[in-house]
C-alpha cells in the first residue's frame, strides 16, 4: 500500500518516512533471511545425507565387501564434502558480531623439531591514541601453521683441492673421493632413498618420479632410476638376509602371499607371480623382539615355496587356510621338524559372512554370533603378557569353542555338505584342529590379521605399477618392501633409515656387523 506524504502534516512527514524507510529495509532483510535458511536447508539436507552415506559405509551389507584402501578413500572423499558443505554454511549464515564457533586448530601436532619461521606483526603505529607517547610491549599471541614446501633439489658439490710443493717434485697430496653407493654416479645416497621411498612406499612407479621430476628442471629418464633401484637392491641384500634369519630364530610367526604380476616378454603379457610374507608381531602380548617382515619373491603359489623361505625354522606358523602349507606340518618336511600350525579365526568368520550376505542364513549368523564372542574376550586381554592370555582363554574362551565345535557337527549333519553352506563349514571343520592352537598358547593370535595388513602395501604398489617388469623386479621388489615395512612397523622413518644405510653400506660398513644395519637399531640421532 502506497502512502501519500503530502496528505500527512508537515510536522509528521519526517517521521513517518523514516519509518517507511525501516519497514522497506525490513522487508529486504526478511527476503534474504529467507534465500539464507532455503539455502541452509538445502546444506542441511545434503550433510544428513552425507551421513546417511557414513553410516551405509561402516555398518552397510556391503562394509565387509570394502577392502581397506577402499573404504579409506570413500572416507576421504565423504569428509572432503562434508568439510565442503560445513565451509559453505558457514560462507551463507547470518551475519553475527558473536564468535560462529572454536577456532579450528591442531594443537601440539607439530613436532618440535619442524624448522619455524617467525613473522612478527605490528601495528600500524605504537602512539597512544591518548597522546602519552609511545606504548610499551605488555604481551603477544603466538600461532603456528603448517607450511609445505615442494620435496627441494639441490647439487652436492665436492671439491678435493690438489697440493704440491714447490721445492720438490715428491708428488701431489690430494683427499681421497668420499665413498659412494654408486661410483662416479649422479645421484647421492639420499637421492636413491627418495627414490626407493617413493616407489616402494609411496606406490609411484618410476616413469610417474621422472615425470615430477622434469617439473623441476631435472631430466632422469625411468631406466637410469631403475638402475638405481638396482644397485639398492642389490646391495641392501645382506641386511635383508640378515632380517629373515632374524625373524626365523623365533618360536611363532605368521605367513600369507598375494599376486605380483610379473612381465613375461618371451609372451609379451604378464604372468603370475606371488610375494610370501614372513612375518614377526609379538606387540600383543608384550614380547621382547622387535616386529619385522621380510618379503620373499616366488614365481609360484606352490608350498614348496613356503617350505625353502622357512628353511630352519622350528615353532608355530600362523595362516590362513591355503592347502599348500600343509606339508610344512608333515614329517617329510625339508628344512626342520614339522611346523605347528595356527589356523586364523577371521578366515573362519569370513566364510560364514558370505553366505550371510547372500542368503541371510540364520545358522550363518548364528555361527557369526559365536565367533563374535570368542573375539570380545580377545580385545579384553590385548596386552597382557602370555601366561594371562592363555589362562582367560582356557577360563572363558575354551568352553565357548567347545560348543562351537558341537554346533558345528550339528550343522553338518542336517546341511548338505555340497551346498554353499555347507562347503563353508566343511571348511571350518578341516581346519578345526589348527583353529583351537591359540587355546593352548598365549603368545598365538586368534586370527592371521597381522600379516594380512602387511599385504596392503603390496597391493596398493601392484594396482598403480601394474606388474614387475621381470622375476628379478620381484625379488627387488619383495627386498625393498622388507626394509621398508619393516622399518614403519617400528616407528622409524623409512627415508631416514634407507638414506643412512645406504650412506653406512658405500662406506664400507662391516659384513660382521650387519646386525646394526636392521631397521630396529637404527638411530637417527647418531
Amino acid at each position: 500500500m502506497e502512502i501519500n506524504l503530502s496528505a500527512i502534516p508537515e510536522d509528521q512527514r519526517e517521521a513517518v518516512a523514516a519509518l517507511l524507510r525501516e519497514r522497506g529495509e525490513l522487508k529486504d532483510e526478511t527476503a534474504s533471511l529467507k534465500s539464507e535458511t532455503a539455502g541452509l536447508r538445502e546444506i542441511i539436507k545434503r550433510l544428513e545425507h552425507l551421513v546417511a552415506e557414513f553410516n551405509h559405509l561402516i555398518h552397510g551389507k556391503r562394509s565387509e565387501k570394502l577392502s581397506e584402501d577402499e573404504r579409506q578413500l570413500a572416507f576421504e572423499d565423504l569428509e572432503a564434502a562434508v568439510a565442503e558443505a560445513n565451509e559453505q554454511k558457514e560462507a551463507q549464515a547470518p551475519s553475527d558480531p558473536r564468535p560462529r564457533g572454536a577456532a579450528k586448530r591442531n594443537r601440539g601436532n607439530l613436532p618440535r623439531d619442524l624448522p619455524r619461521i617467525e613473522r612478527v606483526i605490528e601495528p600500524d603505529s605504537l602512539q597512544c591514541p591518548c597522546g602519552c607517547g609511545q606504548m610499551h610491549k605488555i604481551g603477544e599471541d603466538r600461532t603456528e601453521r603448517l607450511d609445505i614446501v615442494p620435496a627441494q633439489l639441490r647439487v652436492i658439490v665436492t671439491v678435493r683441492p690438489k697440493y704440491a710443493c714447490r721445492a720438490c717434485t715428491d708428488g701431489v697430496r690430494q683427499a681421497s673421493a668420499p665413498a659412494a653407493l654408486i661410483e662416479g654416479g649422479l645421484p647421492t645416497e639420499g637421492a636413491i632413498a627418495h627414490v626407493l621411498v617413493g616407489k616402494y612406499a609411496d606406490h609411484l612407479p618410476l616413469y610417474r618420479q621422472s615425470q615430477i621430476l622434469a617439473r623441476s628442471g631435472i631430466d632422469i629418464h625411468r631406466s637410469t632410476l631403475a638402475d638405481w633401484v638396482g644397485v639398492a637392491a642389490f646391495n641392501l641384500g645382506p641386511v635383508v638376509d640378515r632380517l629373515a634369519e632374524h625373524l626365523k630364530t623365533s618360536t611363532k610367526l605368521f605367513m600369507d602371499e598375494t599376486t605380483a604380476p610379473v612381465l613375461d616378454p618371451g609372451r609379451g603379457r604378464t604372468k603370475t607371480g606371488f610375494l610370501w610374507a614372513l612375518a614377526r608381531d609379538d606387540r600383543a602380548w608384550s614380547g621382547d623382539d622387535p616386529p619385522g617382515v621380510v618379503y620373499f619373491y616366488a614365481p609360484g603359489r606352490g608350498g614348496e615355496n613356503a617350505e625353502t623361505f622357512l628353511a630352519g625354522f622350528d615353532g608355530i606358523l600362523q595362516v590362513d587356510g591355503y592347502t599348500g602349507y600343509n606339508r610344512l606340518a608333515r614329517p617329510s618336511r625339508k628344512g626342520g621338524e614339522p611346523i605347528r600350525m595356527a589356523y586364523c579365526w577371521a578366515h573362519a568368520r569370513r566364510k560364514l559372512k558370505e553366505v550371510f550376505d547372500r542368503d541371510g542364513s540364520e545358522i550363518a549368523a548364528e555361527g557369526l554370533r559365536r565367533i563374535a564372542e570368542f573375539y570380545k574376550i580377545e580385545t579384553d586381554i590385548r596386552g597382557m603378557v602370555p601366561e594371562l592370555r592363555l589362562s582367560a582363554r582356557q577360563a572363558r574362551t575354551a568352553p565357548l569353542v567347545a560348543a562351537f565345535g558341537e554346533w558345528l557337527q550339528e550343522q553338518r549333519l542336517r546341511i548338505s555338505a555340497k551346498s554353499r553352506l555347507g562347503e563353508k563349514l566343511a571348511y571350518i571343520h578341516r581346519h578345526w584342529d589348527g583353529l583351537q592352537t591359540f587355546l593352548h598358547d598365549g603368545r598365538v593370535e586368534i586370527d592371521s590379521n597381522c600379516v594380512e595388513n602387511l599385504m596392503r602395501p603390496i597391493a596398493l604398489n601392484r594396482k598403480n605399477a601394474l606388474f614387475a617388469g621381470h622375476d628379478e623386479g620381484g625379488k627387488a621388489w619383495g627386498r625393498i618392501a622388507s626394509l621398508i615395512e619393516t622399518a614403519k612397523i617400528n616407528g622409524v622413518e623409512p627415508f631416514a633409515y634407507l638414506k643412512a644405510t645406504l650412506e653406512a653400506i658405500a662406506a664400507g660398513h662391516p659384513q660382521g656387523r650387519i646386525e646394526e644395519l636392521l631397521p630396529w637399531n637404527f638411530n637417527p640421532s647418531s
